[in-house]
């Protein structure tokens, strides 16, 4: 038996009082008003309604000592990161980790491994597949289903997934950027339930007037809390927050939920609305075992100094109190497994050769967006080699699948503002296959064969200088410790900053530009892919 003291927010009455809590086998038991004054405020604990934990590079252990210390209790995580290079193996490995710390985590089923029919992943997750996972109980939803077109023309593999969500009662999550009118009111109908990527107001509120759930997602390369804020207070009930990726380096120095919290405390939302999104909605929406601080409710709560400012002091889970400022999160210790599928091999420079004529189609960056943009570069005479055009922003992009010997795709990209040298990540969204882009060939070849020799990480070359963060397990994730990880991942930054690279995240922004589910223009397995004709439209190096 236990008590905390302090100023209970409560948010399903929407009211603030002095009370003592009692805790009892990780329950609580009572709460019971008092006159006492309080300098704390004890506030249900923080949910990111999604996230792939894998995108942070850290194991699940590692990233929950994080994402704790800023105030989270639970997660609700799709692991089709991992999956999609070494499938059922992959998601095993994630919940066994998970299991060495007090965070809550809710694993989904990824609904589209490989991504889309035109990648070439490592695994693959069939409808068979899906209810094997879901008869376990594991799980708590079928990830974001990406497979768009298979959802609207009825392919009768992802209708299975469908059912087999609906079969064990599992919520399914979407992925649905830009679906308006009745498209998106099919891809509803069939069981959909939420979306993260919707990036206008406009298309945000005709999916919440069509029964959805918004998840207004803040995370290292994709923001879209400016554009959509505003229903925090339009449509409070129909609102939740997520992450979706997170570097190590954004969850020590901007902190987690409590950092889309803390923006709208500055915006002027209020406190109840603020916390129904941040804590509540999801919870009832997946159907947690999370605690709300209600009585009977697992005790699962954050104690912070102020409602203003929102610092995080102490986090409980379960009624133990595993984060207390300026202290560590407590985890078990856990055994050191490695597990990926890294076949390639190293590549020459005339293997990226790029010759170029007439109108090509260049994929054009929009800060902090998934999204990009499709222009038009002209080359009147013809060059048998393009390797940059730094004066019109312009570099030539290589994507390379790292589960088989295949022929190097390559295209140009915009927006990077790159002057000097080339990076690499075998980090990229969703199939996880080598993606660089350069000013050079001779550098850019340097750094994807950096990423081949590590088996997976991060790279950057110029001429003699070379510098990689290793990345062993799947090719997406270290064992090491955030804060290594932050300390590396801020040394290539600023290494690109200093060759020219304008973004904020350059790594996270390359990772998307295999992603070809989303608009307007990709690369993949061959070439440029256009979403609007959802096929390639080129396909360079063959």
């Amino acid at each position: 038996m236990k008590i905390v003291e302090g100023n209970l927010i409560d948010v399903v009455n929407r009211e603030i009082y002095p009370c003592a809590i009692t805790i009892s086998e990780g329950k609580i038991v009572s709460i019971e008003r008092n006159s006492n004054s309080y300098n704390c405020y004890i506030s249900p604990g923080l949910v990111d309604s999604h996230v792939h934990v894998e995108s942070s590079m850290l194991l699940p252990t590692e990233f929950s000592r994080l994402a704790i210390a800023n105030g989270t209790v639970a997660i609700v995580s799709d692991p089709h990161e991992i999956a999609n290079v070494v499938g059922k193996e992959g998601i095993y490995f994630m919940l066994e980790d998970a299991k060495n710390t007090p965070l809550k985590c809710f694993w989904g089923i990824p609904s589209c491994v490989p991504a889309t029919p035109f990648d070439r992943a490592g695994a693959k997750l069939s409808a068979k597949d899906t209810e094997e996972l879901a008869k376990t109980g594991l799980f708590s939803h079928l990830s974001e289903m990406m497979n768009v077109p298979g959802v609207l023309n009825n392919d009768d593999e992802v209708l299975r997934k469908l059912a087999v969500a609906k079969k064990y009662n599992l919520c399914v999550d979407g992925h649905c950027p830009g679906l308006r009118g009745d498209d998106l009111s099919d891809y509803i109908t069939k069981g959909v339930g939420t979306d993260h990527e919707a990036y206008t107001l406009e298309e945000a509120e005709e999916k919440i007037s069509k029964g959805m759930y918004i998840q207004i997602r803040e995370g290292s390369a994709a923001r879209n809390y400016d554009a959509l804020k505003s229903l925090i207070a339009t449509n409070t009930e129909r609102v939740m927050f997520c992450t979706d990726d997170s570097h190590a380096d954004d969850l020590l120095q901007q902190g987690h939920i409590n950092k889309i919290v803390k923006k709208a405390l500055a915006d002027g939302f209020g406190i109840f609305d603020i916390l129904q999104v941040a804590c509540m909605n999801p919870v009832h929406f997946y159907h947690l075992d999370v605690g709300t601080l209600q009585i009977g409710d697992a005790a699962d709560f954050i104690i912070v100094d102020d409602i203003d400012t929102f610092n995080i002091l102490s986090v409980y889970i379960n009624g133990e109190e595993v984060f207390h400022s300026g202290g560590k999160v407590k985890l078990k210790d856990s055994e050191k497994k490695y597990i990926n599928y890294f076949v390639r091999e190293p590549i020459h420079e005339n293997e990226i050769c790029l010759p170029v004529q007439g109108d090509v189609c260049c994929i054009k960056i929009i800060p902090d967006s998934l999204v990009t943009d499709k222009k038009v570069i002209s080359f009147p005479e013809r060059i048998d080699n393009f390797q940059v055009s730094l004066n019109d922003d312009v570099l030539k992009l290589v994507y390379l699948n790292r589960y088989f010997n295949g022929t190097p795709q390559m295209g140009l990209i915009s927006g990077l503002n790159l002057k000097e040298g080339a990076f690499a990540t075998s980090i990229s969204h969703d199939s996880h296959n080598i993606i660089a882009v350069g000013t050079n060939d001779a550098d850019l070849t340097a750094a994807i064969n950096a990423v081949i020799r590590e088996k997976g990480g991060l790279a950057l070359c110029k001429g003699k200088e070379s510098y990689v963060l290793p990345l062993p397990i799947a090719g997406i994730m270290t064992d090491k410790s955030g804060e290594e990880v932050a300390e590396q991942y801020l040394f290539l930054k600023k290494k690109l900053k200093e060759w020219g690279c304008t973004l904020k995240a350059p790594f996270m922004t390359l990772s998307f530009m295999g992603l070809v589910v989303i608009p307007a223009l990709k690369i993949g397995e061959k070439g440029l892919f256009d979403t609007e004709k959802f096929d390639f439209i080129k396909s360079y190096g063959n």
